[in-house]
């Protein structure tokens, strides 16, 4: 019998412990999860790294950086996902 594989990047471990599709979140959690934002200078950032990257002109640091933020905002759409649908079981 064999095992499906399981993904083990980031965004798949953390969706696994998050469970974005459980409503489990109460109404302040979920109102405070759908508040997080990236701050002004990062989302400059990372509108700077796009059109550095649109150009192909982003270094080896700089992809790793985008990589970054890029991780960190599947985390959070994540998150937000399970917020949104928590709050949408309390209507």
């Amino acid at each position: 019998m064999s095992v499906a594989p399981i993904s083990t990047s980031e965004a798949a471990i953390f969706g696994r412990i998050l469970q974005p599709e459980e409503a489990t979140l109460n109404a302040a959690a979920a109102r405070a999860i759908l508040a997080l934002d990236f701050d002004q200078a990062d989302k400059d950032r990372m509108r700077d790294l796009l059109t550095k990257a649109k150009k192909g002109a982003l270094t080896t640091k700089e992809a790793a950086e985008a990589e970054n933020y890029e991780r960190v905002g599947h985390v959070l759409s994540l998150m937000k996902s399970k917020a949104r649908l928590s709050l949408k079981r309390e209507e």
